[in-house]
């Protein structure tokens, strides 16, 4: 399922998007960003609390198809640009991450 649909069918409100075409195989939820090096997979929707700049470089590093900040939190305007140039998606819910990965599962897995 791309990452522009998902967007729409869980509400994610879209702060970088890269590749609204980008094919999202699965999801993890981490904030430990070294518990996210060794686990996720190229094309996971990350779904996180963290927000400083080293989640862009996580997510470059491991070829996320998106990062999803839970629970309303917003990054600052210099993750955002830095997401921008390096061509990482990032989206934002008001839910708290158990209900994001919660509704990702259900729409990846019917």
């Amino acid at each position: 399922m791309q990452i522009r649909e998902i967007a729409a069918d869980i509400g994610l409100e879209a702060l970088a998007v890269a590749d609204p075409g980008r094919e999202v195989a699965g999801g993890y939820c981490s904030d430990l960003l070294s518990d996210v090096l060794a686990h996720t997979q190229p094309g996971d929707l990350w779904i996180t609390h963290q927000r400083h700049l080293n989640v862009v470089a996580v997510g470059k590093l491991r070829d996320v198809a998106g990062i999803v900040f839970a629970r309303g939190l917003r990054p600052s305007p210099e993750v955002v640009a830095r997401a921008d140039a390096e061509q990482v998606n990032l989206l934002i819910s008001s839910d708290p991450a158990f209900v994001v990965a919660g509704k990702l599962y259900s729409l990846l897995h019917r």
